[in-house]
């Protein structure tokens, strides 16, 4: 069956249809990773935007649900060049076609991914609608209308845990992580684990990756996790050793109560460990201010500077927003990280208090695992503030 993608500035891509069957209109954004697709398909922050794959062949090793970030898919819809139809990997149990219809994803493949996405670097980020349906004339005009009028809302609310939740690194590591190879890992952990401090981290909710939450169990942290809309005296009621704040999905200006409740956190006193998006409503509650990049950040292979040692990592990224550093005060905040493609800001050394934030994931699953030791800083942050 034919599948189309329609641009909100009338230009139209054809390819075939695969997943589930209905017509969605979406943010078109595109990303770069070579591998992950799963990754990404559930990773939260994805919530309201269609994504595309520049990876011209996606599939091939099939769903391991071991390596889904969420319980369930967040995308609208999937665009690929070209979608393997018999997944290669002893660990596979899915083939991504009956994952997406399972999850009532649609999908196109056979589309033209590199046109699309020199497309979008070209004009940007725009919406666009997925449809098995040709339309023309007027009716195409009032889609148009319809697409340009779309704005991704409420992703926070919609990806946040439902109620607070408490996972402990002796037991719930092993839980999460079911497979042959990732209990190999698990046993490498626990025998690491021994004679360390078991600090007790809250987990700010607001759109988080799984691999967050596991980053702190391999450190020897009980986590709690606490939905989006928590008031921060609950969280620190609860006496917390860190906080750390998650990336998730959206516009960081959407949610001016959340703002209120970052500064709140990061006033307290505790060490605080945002992000992506944690670290874009860390910088909005300190005074600083974001904006809309042209087309984003999504992929596997983006360059980001340490400015304090000249080091750079390769990051994994999923953001289409950035914080503007010269609108933070130099005396509230020292630029700790930058992009080397394109200069943006990529992460925040908060002065006067123990906060530290970055734009890119250092989770990073399924990589790169660069700049995964922040959570090793993080950990030590705790460790000093016990001293």
């Amino acid at each position: 069956m034919d599948a189309f993608l329609i641009l909100a500035d009338g230009t139209t891509y054809r390819g075939n249809a695969v997943g589930a069957v209905k017509e969605v209109i979406s943010e078109v954004v595109f990303n770069t990773s070579m591998t992950g697709y799963l990754e990404v398909l559930t990773d939260p922050s994805y919530a309201g935007q269609a994504v595309t794959m520049t990876y011209p062949l996606i599939g091939n090793y099939g769903i391991c649900r071991a390596d889904m970030e969420s319980y369930r898919a967040w995308p609208d819809a999937f665009l690929v060049r070209e979608l393997a139809q018999i997944p290669g990997n002893w660990r596979s149990e899915n083939t991504i076609q009956n994952f997406l219809r399972q999850q009532g994803i649609p999908g196109i493949a056979g589309l033209d991914t590199r046109a699309l996405t020199r497309h979008l670097r070209r004009s940007g980020t725009m919406n666009g609608c997925i449809t098995t349906k040709q339309y023309a004339g007027d009716e195409k005009e009032q889609l148009l209308e319809q697409i340009r009028s779309y704005s991704v809302r409420g992703a926070v609310k919609k990806t946040t845990a439902v109620s607070i939740s408490s996972y402990d690194p002796e037991t719930d590591l092993r839980m999460q992580e079911k497979s042959r190879f990732a209990e190999h890992a698990g046993r490498k952990t626990e025998k690491e684990l021994r004679g360390r401090e078991n600090y007790h981290v809250a987990l700010l909710d607001v759109g988080a990756k799984r691999s967050i939450q596991k980053a702190l169990l391999k450190l020897g942290c009980h986590v709690t996790v606490y939905p989006s809309g928590t008031a921060p005296e609950r969280i620190l009621a609860d006496k917390p050793d860190g906080i750390l704040i998650s990336n998730g999905p959206g516009d960081p200006k959407e949610d001016p109560e959340l703002i209120r409740n970052v500064r709140v956190l990061g006033d307290s006193g505790v060490p605080v460990f945002a992000i992506c998006l944690g670290h874009q409503l860390m910088a909005l509650a300190m005074g600083g201010d974001t904006f809309r990049l042209k087309y984003g950040h999504r992929g596997g292979n983006h360059p980001v500077k340490d400015l304090e040692t000249g080091r750079v990592y390769i990051t994994a990224q999923n953001h289409g927003y950035a914080v503007n550093p010269d609108s933070m005060d130099p005396a509230v905040a020292v630029e700790a990280f930058r992009n080397v493609n394109d200069g943006t800001n990529e992460g925040w050394r908060y002065l006067g208090r123990p906060v530290m934030t970055v734009q890119f994931h250092p989770e990073a699953s399924p990589g790169p695992c660069d700049s995964g030791y922040l959570f090793q800083k993080f950990f030590e942050m705790m460790e000093e503030h016990h001293a």
